[in-house]
């Protein structure tokens, strides 16, 4: 089943760019190092979520190791960031840099796309704006990511602008269930609206 929510960005597009003036040299957080980060916040929110169905139950794990979809000459590569949990943005940032970089070489260790607990698809830099993903088992979930995207909002009853990033969370019902999923994407939702969430 799918869950879609759309995100207010533009707090983590300021503070993107503040942390960018201030991390190491050759190190440059995007966006999808943001995402990441905060699918693996609420991953330690919602437990419950970052498992997999296997045929003998259901499968839960300690820590969020995040794959992210990488397009390859023909198809596509899931490299994962093992403990993305446990790490600062520069150090996803770093890791994810040279995981999309060798996926593309076809220079991967099997060993670097393999055992994720959960998966993300970003389209947003093609200009998709909302799209459906389809798991990756044995995950139990992926987050489909769309383009940032200026939008009129509603603010106290008036009429605004704003940054905003549609997502949605397909899910295996045998695992998830509708209030957990609805639950996750809370948590990912304030993750990403307030990035300091990301530090507690």
């Amino acid at each position: 089943f799918y869950l879609s929510v759309d995100c207010e960005i533009d707090n983590l597009l300021m503070a993107r760019k503040s942390l960018n003036e201030n991390v190491p040299d050759g190190v440059k957080i995007s966006v999808n190092d943001m995402v990441i980060k905060s699918a693996a916040h609420a991953l330690m929110v919602e437990p419950d979520l970052n498992g997999s169905f296997e045929k003998d139950g259901c499968r839960y794990f300690e820590q969020a190791d995040v794959c992210m979809a990488v397009a390859v000459n023909g198809g596509l590569v899931t490299p994962v960031i093992h403990g993305a949990n446990k790490l600062g943005l520069a150090g996803i940032a770093e890791k994810s840099a040279d995981l999309a970089e060798r996926a593309r070489s076809g220079k991967l260790d099997p060993s670097e796309y393999a055992g994720g607990t959960f998966t993300i698809s970003n389209l947003g830099m093609f200009g998709i704006r909302e799209f459906a993903a389809v798991i990756n088992p044995p995950q139990g979930a992926i987050l489909a990511v769309g383009a940032g995207e200026q939008r009129p909002v509603v603010k106290n009853g008036e009429l605004a602008i704003a940054t905003i990033m549609s997502v949605t969370l397909s899910a295996d019902h045998r695992i998830v269930d509708g209030a957990l999923g609805a639950r996750w994407m809370q948590a990912f939702k304030a993750a990403i609206e307030n990035p300091v969430m990301m530090l507690i």
